[in-house]
């Protein structure tokens, strides 16, 4: 059995400041999103993710791995956005046993509405607190920490392998 490395006082404090950051950024992204656009982050990250992908579409499956979401949570919020008529789902026409979800136009629209706001606060929470040279390490950090986390690079931010 191994002795335990317990944090010190910096490791610590460091560790605190994350998960407050995270929690506190998660959270101010989220009220911001819902007060102007009447939709949590979570279907933000889902039409966003729609809107970038070739024909504004991807299976459900490729879906949850982008949005790191179970196939249950993802069913319940593409629900959900499918009631708003942001999101159309159909199968595929080459495999029956794959369900394709589809931004629509409104969807489309609801994102571009949402998207300035959104954009807004994060730049005031993220980046605007951050010289350019504070930033361009946190970045180096994050992917340093996504590389053990992520070691496959599946992340859709992860650093590409040369």
């Amino acid at each position: 059995m191994t002795d335990t490395r317990w944090l010190d006082a910096d490791e610590q404090e460091t560790w605190r400041a994350f998960l407050w950051t995270s929690r506190l950024l998660s959270e101010a992204l989220d009220r911001q999103l819902q007060r102007d656009s009447g939709m949590p982050h979570a279907y933000y990250m889902i039409l966003a993710m729609l809107s970038e992908s070739p024909g504004r579409a991807l299976t459900m499956t490729e879906l949850a791995a982008i949005v790191h979401s179970s196939p249950s949570r993802l069913s319940h919020a593409v629900n959900r956005l499918e009631e708003a008529g942001w999101v159309r789902r159909s199968k595929d026409a080459e495999d029956r046993r794959t369900t394709i979800a589809e931004l629509t136009d409104a969807g489309f629209a609801a994102l571009e509405e949402a998207a300035p706001g959104h954009v807004a606060e994060v730049r005031r929470h993220l980046f605007d607190p951050l010289s350019r040279e504070q930033m361009t390490e946190f970045r180096r950090s994050l992917h340093a920490l996504l590389a053990s986390l992520d070691p496959h690079r599946e992340a859709p931010c992860a650093e590409k392998r040369p």
